[in-house]
């Protein structure tokens, strides 16, 4: 049985590889910053405009307990739920895989991503709240299948609608979920010697108390371990810094010089360096941040708030917690001590020698080489399994709102037995088959949501400028 499963990896790990090259090295890059640039343009620069009436919104009244809500969720408990989809493993092990890949440069590319990303998950929570429907029972459904089938009428529209459901149910519902279960699997084993399918087991069963207890618990549970977990992982970042202050300007330098010329730190010519490093920054932004995806405007959908403007500017909060704040401290710790001072991948040659260092083992070798003993191990491995636990249950909400929309309640009972066993068999499954699988279907469902932006531009235009007549006023 074994030999049987390892054999169909190797045939299908190619067959995804070469897909993916081909989507994310020209479709995934033109779509996700031309559609940063349109609503950049559109809006004119509400990420920049409306970017410190966002941060009062968010940390002006934060609150862990959110309360009940007759339907949906409160603004903040919205916000936490897409923030737990977003800081998963991408903000650990994506990034490390994207510096490794695409060299220190590759965060550059994500900044970038990031920066006209906020534009675009602004036009996303608009059209969520715009377009979401509100049932007599209170019960609330929104997100892309919602403003798609607004943007596009007839079969044309049921058809993107359902393709994008069809492609995030695979997407974050099961092959997203495999990868957050994979890695807390092999951290906790790196960390503490545990069998990886043994964790898979623990982190299965806690998902499935959760699940049952729909959106509420969900909303419950997020807006509490959102907070505590990127203070957790800031606080421990903050050490290394510390220990590790006089070597922040060379990691920046490397940052900056890396994005431009990874040819010298990755070997081989300019084009395939330069390639690589935007591919992997644009992957693994998409990734980390989601903006464009199609996935957070499922929880910005349920927040009770005054306008669609209000959650659009929340959510761009998220985004800039999930990159500049998180994903820069992972880039920050890894560069500082892998990559200066002649550290372990200083050089092309260090780099392609060192077998050792992988993207599941890389922060936790990071924080390895200042702390003594087992301790850096075991506490990337804890913030892996609450930043990836964290987008588990986000995710699966995600797609359960999908499965829904395609089967009516009576889909959601076998979705969720379906999504556990994929939760499992991500813990015992090949970690870059794995990877490679989420990042098609990541790469996939963009294409149906950029399509429906793009039609409704003019409404999300629409809510920046009366919002700034508001302000104005």
């Amino acid at each position: 049985m074994q030999s049987f499963i390892q054999s169909f990896q190797d045939v299908l790990y190619p067959i995804v590889c070469n897909i993916n090259t081909y989507l994310s090295n020209y479709i995934l890059i033109i779509l996700l910053v031309g559609l940063g640039i349109l609503f950049s343009i559109k809006t004119k620069f509400v990420q920049v405009r409306f970017f410190g009436t966002g941060m009062k919104k968010v940390f002006g009244n934060i609150k862990l307990v959110g309360g009940k809500q007759k339907g949906g969720m409160s603004s903040f408990q919205a916000l936490a739920t897409a923030i737990a989809a977003q800081v998963g493993t991408g903000n650990i092990v994506g990034a490390c895989g994207a510096i490794l890949l695409g060299g220190p440069g590759a965060i550059f590319w994500m900044w970038v991503i990031a920066f006209f990303g906020m534009a675009t998950i602004y036009a996303e929570a608009v059209l969520a709240q715009e377009t979401r429907v509100v049932k007599e029972d209170g019960t609330v459904l929104g997100g892309p299948v919602y403003y798609i089938r607004t943007a596009f009428k007839g079969k044309f529209g049921k058809f993107l609608a359902g393709f994008f459901a069809v492609a995030i149910i695979l997407a974050l519902g099961f092959m997203g979920s495999m990868v957050q279960s994979n890695s807390i699997g092999e951290a906790c084993a790196n960390a503490f010697g545990i069998p990886s399918w043994t964790v898979g087991i623990i982190v299965t069963v806690l998902a499935g108390i959760i699940f049952i207890g729909g959106v509420s618990r969900i909303a419950s549970v997020t807006e509490k371990l959102v907070p505590i977990m990127a203070v957790l992982y800031l606080l421990g970042g903050l050490v290394i810094i510390v220990l590790r202050i006089k070597y922040i300007p060379e990691t920046f330098g490397l940052i900056f010089k890396y994005a431009f010329a990874p040819q010298a730190i990755l070997g081989g010519g300019f084009g395939a360096a330069i390639m690589a490093a935007v591919s992997q920054g644009a992957k693994r932004g998409l990734f980390s941040n989601e903006a464009g995806m199609g996935s957070t405007p499922h929880a910005h959908a349920l927040a009770n708030v005054e306008t669609p403007h209000d959650q659009g500017i929340v959510a761009m909060i998220g985004v800039f917690i999930d990159t500049f704040v998180v994903l820069t401290m992972t880039a920050l710790i890894v560069i500082s001590t892998l990559y200066t001072n002649n550290g372990p991948l200083s050089s092309a040659e260090l780099l392609t020698a060192n077998e050792t260092i992988v993207k599941t083992n890389m922060a936790q070798t990071a924080f390895a080489s200042v702390f003594s003993g087992n301790i850096g191990n075991i506490f990337i491995a804890v913030c892996l399994l609450f930043f990836a636990f964290s987008t588990i249950i986000s995710w699966n909400l995600f797609g359960k709102i999908n499965v829904e929309y395609l089967f009516g309640k009576k889909g959601v009972t076998v979705y969720s037995i379906l999504a556990l066993v994929f939760i499992f068999l991500g813990s015992c499954l090949s970690n870059d088959l794995v990877w490679e699988l989420t990042d098609m279907f990541n790469n996939i469902m963009v294409i149906p949501n950029a399509l429906a932006l793009i039609v409704l531009c003019g409404t999300v235009a629409k809510a920046a400028k009366n919002a700034t007549k508001n302000k104005l006023k």
